[in-house]
């Protein structure tokens, strides 16, 4: 999947995520994080949304996420849902992931 424009899934709402997904000039997949939880989740919070895009074969992307303690399953959601729309692409392959 190419991200080709920014876009943005999420709230700022308690237990929710804010996703904004840009293109970026270089291979790799950056991401700046702001967490009221960041001591104790902020490495697993990055290793989710990074899992999550490389799951959807996305390459290259800076991620600017803003958590207010979302659980894992709302971080992937919010994650898959900017990255489609960045990429412009509404072939969903939805599941449940244990």
């Amino acid at each position: 999947m190419k991200i080709v424009k920014p876009a943005s899934a999420g709230t700022l709402e308690s237990s929710d995520i804010e996703i904004r997904i840009e293109p970026a000039d270089e291979a790799g997949i950056e991401i700046h994080l702001t967490s009221s939880v960041m001591q104790q989740f902020g490495k697993k919070i990055e290793a989710v949304i990074k899992g999550t895009l490389e799951e959807l074969g996305v390459e290259s992307a800076y991620v600017d996420a803003v958590d207010k303690g979302a659980l894992d399953c709302t971080v992937r959601a919010r994650t898959a849902a900017a990255a489609h729309r960045a990429a412009e692409d509404s072939n969903y392959t939805w599941r449940v992931k244990a």
